[in-house]
């Protein structure tokens, strides 16, 4: 458990209004990624991190270091690694050496992997969106915009 139930929390102080809206942030953010992990699992057989190791690569047709993907997606190379493996067992990632340097390597998906991605993004965008089809689309900008005001601001102090 994450916490107090919600109606265990007194609505009294703003610390308390920050710490009920963390929890369900929380809790909304837990329900939705069981949701996808399932679908994806599902009716793709693949997985989460698979899914956005593939997203992180197809926003860099160029390709990526191993390092700036792991960086990237704020996971460990060896986490990374791993998954970059079975991608390119599969036909839907490649890798290169970087200029020659034997120890980096670049990757990026392949046509096939391209393919696989688009597939999956369409059907993992429609599923997002008839989870969250309660959320009108201007509550969806504006609140949006707060988290990445927030995102902005916390990054900066870590």
């Amino acid at each position: 458990m994450v916490s107090a139930p919600l109606a265990a929390v007194d609505t009294g102080a703003p610390s308390k209004d920050r710490l009920r809206l963390w929890i369900r942030l929380l809790r909304a953010a837990r329900t939705i990624e069981g949701q996808l992990r399932e679908r994806l699992k599902t009716e793709f057989n693949s997985t989460l991190p698979r899914f956005d190791v593939m997203a992180a690569l197809y926003r860099q047709p160029e390709g990526m270091l191993m390092s700036d993907l792991s960086r990237y997606l704020l996971v460990s190379n060896g986490n990374v690694t791993g998954i970059v493996d079975r991608l390119v067992s599969d036909g839907f990632v490649a890798r290169t050496r970087r200029d020659g340097d034997r120890r980096t390597s670049i990757v990026s998906l392949t046509e096939t992997g391209i393919a696989a991605f688009n597939r999956m993004a369409t059907a993992h965008e429609q599923w997002v969106d008839t989870m969250l089809d309660g959320v009108s689309p201007s509550d969806a900008r504006a609140l949006s915009s707060m988290l990445k005001t927030f995102r902005s601001e916390w990054e900066e102090t870590a």
